[in-house]
């Protein structure tokens, strides 16, 4: 039974000003995530595959170190290339049998940059360095022990809320809306560099849009000029279907048309000219950055699906949340958070929060038995978590 404190808390649609952040799938602090998190997929998988269970690895290190390009109107070239850095622990053997932990790494790597950079040439633009060495043993120990219910490798908390609001629904699908394939099959010239940042003031939303664009699929400054201003009444159109209110929307405001400096790039991807990316300063585990929520700075990418509380605890919290808003219609909002203990097991945490937004004529004793029987039923099955993040049924970035 999970120690579980319930309480009335206050909806952040309260609050006066309200910022969300979302950094997309191109944005290198994005970027490194998913490969860091494609590589703990496919290790977890091939563990699994040899020898029945998910072995103990962190892989939650990585760094991306920018390159050098020289770009113009119709074209340009990569003059140095991005070097990425794939680092962490994990368990090289077994018994003897060995597993190839750093080919495992640079395979999905290399798969996940081609899948997700158009205009990337993996082979050309960037250098992998596997730099996975073998586990710490005392946590490697905790890992391999063999209860029913794994044992926490970490004193760490994770926090979640459910649902959206009107600002954070905005950025989260704005971004996803233009590194969709549909919309890139239809313009080309956006690169998956895009980075949106919303701020409310009141009701009245301002929403700030930073997209590179692919220097082949633009002619001149003109050409520029007329892409930019179509896509900016896409996304207009977009976010109109979402929100009823007032709100303004920029795009790459840094743009300097007197000078012809612009965001235009060879590859679509800012990190082609020394923008750089690190695990864990991007998006929190649910694809945003909240400053106005709890947030975890948990670094959730890469890190073991097992039994590293770092990551579990913040996917789970956000299952959580949001199947209680989806399962009860008197719950406006929910918050949870919840700290564990080195050692013990995952599903008896050190503590646990509940903090919900009840609609009008309900209170908390009432409803506390429902809540209730959520939580312990996620506690109860918190394993499965695992089976959600090795087959990608979960965000965690």
């Amino acid at each position: 039974m999970a120690n579980v404190h319930y309480r009335i808390g206050k909806s952040v649609q309260d609050n006066y000003i309200e910022l969300v952040e979302r950094k997309g799938i191109g944005h290198p602090d994005s970027l490194i995530d998913g490969i860091m998190e494609e590589i703990s997929r496919e290790l977890s998988k091939k563990y699994l595959d040899e020898f029945g269970v998910i072995m103990h690895h962190n892989v939650d290190k990585g760094l991306i170190v920018g390159g050098e390009a020289k770009v113009e109107f119709g074209g340009g070239v990569v003059e140095k290339p991005t070097e990425i850095y794939l680092a962490g622990r994990a368990v090289h053997e077994v018994e003897g049998k060995a597993m190839n932990v750093e080919g495992i790494a640079m395979e999905s790597a290399r798969k996940y940059l081609m899948e997700n950079c158009r205009h990337l040439d993996v082979d050309r633009h960037v250098v992998l360095f596997p730099r996975i060495r073998k586990g710490s043993a005392d946590l490697v120990s905790i890992f391999k022990n063999k209860g029913e219910v794994p044992l926490a490798n970490d004193t760490s908390f994770g926090t979640g809320f459910a649902p959206y609001t009107p600002l954070e629904s905005v950025v989260l699908e704005t971004e996803r809306y233009l590194n969709s394939k549909r919309y890139k099959d239809e313009h080309p010239y956006v690169g998956e560099d895009i980075k949106v940042m919303g701020l409310r003031e009141g009701t009245k939303l301002k929403v700030a849009v930073a997209a590179a664009f692919v220097s082949k699929h633009v002619e001149s400054l003109k050409d520029y000029i007329e892409k930019k201003e179509g896509v900016f009444e896409d996304i207009k159109k977009f976010i109109s279907r979402m929100y009823d209110d007032e709100f303004e929307l920029f795009i790459n405001t840094g743009d300097d048309y007197k000078s012809g400096s612009v965001y235009i790039t060879k590859t679509g991807l800012s990190m082609e000219m020394g923008d750089d990316g690190e695990v864990g300063r991007g998006n929190r585990a649910n694809g945003l950055i909240t400053p106005y929520r709890k947030m975890s700075l948990e670094a959730a990418a890469g890190k073991n699906p097992v039994s590293h509380v770092g990551k579990i605890y913040n996917v789970l919290a956000n299952e959580l949340t949001r199947d209680i808003v989806e399962q009860f219609d008197f719950v406006d909002s929910a918050t949870f958070t919840i700290v564990s203990q080195i050692g013990v097991p995952i599903n008896k945490p050190m503590n646990a929060d509940l903090e919900v937004v009840l609609s009008k004529g309900y209170n908390l004793e009432d409803v506390r038995p429902k809540l209730n029987y959520v939580v312990e039923g996620w506690m109860e099955n918190i394993t499965e978590i695992t089976e959600r993040i090795v087959y990608g049924k979960t965000t965690v970035f």
